[in-house]
């Protein structure tokens, strides 16, 4: 999985902390692989590319937490924001974007359809 940005020192920290991950190698200037420590998770990779994110991604994390609320704030503090868009009735995740727009799920585990 490649993550495509153009700040990569934001990028980079945001989504190290909010996966849990660490670089595999010495990050470069703007290219790192992270990796989940546990060996569980697939690989995330953050790289710098000249042109602006244009439009919605296509590609998504579902983040799995069994506290929602407090993971979701957790993700605002490290540069998140909320997605603006009117939820479903009974959804059972919140929509955020990361420091570059990119959307993403934190799904709450206890009401979840699939976990």
């Amino acid at each position: 999985m490649v993550i495509d940005c153009n700040d990569f020192d934001k990028m980079f920290a945001f989504w190290r902390d909010a996966l849990h991950y660490e670089p595999r190698e010495p990050p470069e200037e703007d290219f790192v692989v992270l990796k989940d420590p546990s060996g569980a998770g697939v690989n995330v990779s953050i790289q710098v590319v000249p042109e602006l994110r244009v439009g919605k991604n296509r590609l998504h994390f579902d983040l799995y937490t069994e506290q929602q609320e407090s993971e979701v704030e957790r993700l605002l503090g490290l540069g998140a924001r909320r997605h603006p868009r009117t939820p479903e009735p009974d959804e059972d995740f919140i929509v955020l974007e990361d420091p570059e727009g990119n959307l993403f799920c934190v799904i709450d585990k206890e009401r979840a359809s699939i976990a």
